[in-house]
């Protein structure tokens, strides 16, 4: 199984990419390749800009990856209780290109935060339009207070009970 997973961030010290890279070394047998969305970064969305430059490339290339991919596994950064305008910006481009950006794969989607709210609005707001989108929502996670509940020296969750579904979670896929 093909699986591409990344963080919804830009941020160079993602928590979403330490929990994404966590949670898909649950994927033993699966051949995982971890985007960064600076790698596909874009003009900020408008028609204007659109009729102006066409479909970007970067915009192509990410539709690519997902293509090739039997699965996805995203987690979510929240900016102000919704998506942060990179992975926003991003998911625009694309969707002009093909309005079902997720062509119908199989997909985690995950969120942390530092704070106990855990990125929650913005995992509910992914969960409820990831289908129309071409997103087949096998499971999704929230984990709160990021630096209580995980280990930057081991990568690792720390709480069992997160780390259980966790694991129960990434086995959907």
């Amino acid at each position: 199984m093909k699986v591409i997973a990344f963080a919804a961030s830009s941020s160079s010290t993602s928590i979403n990419k330490q929990l994404v890279t966590h949670a898909v070394s649950y994927l033993a047998d699966a051949n995982v390749e971890i985007l960064d969305l600076n790698d596909f970064e874009l003009p900020l969305f408008s028609e204007d800009k659109e009729k102006a430059i066409g479909q970007p490339d970067n915009a192509k290339a990410f539709l690519a990856k997902i293509e090739q991919a039997d699965a996805v596994v995203v987690s979510f950064a929240e900016h102000n209780g919704s998506y942060s305008a990179a992975y926003k910006n991003l998911f625009d481009w694309c969707s002009r290109i093909n309005p079902k950006v997720y062509q119908d794969k199989a997909m985690i989607l995950l969120a942390t935060s530092p704070g106990p709210g855990g990125a929650k609005n913005v995992l509910a707001a992914a969960a409820g339009s990831m289908p129309f989108f071409g997103a087949e929502v096998k499971g999704s996670l929230s984990i709160p207070s990021f630096y209580d509940n995980f280990d930057l020296a081991q990568q690792s969750l720390v709480d069992d009970s997160l780390n259980g579904q966790l694991q129960q979670v990434m086995s959907a896929l």
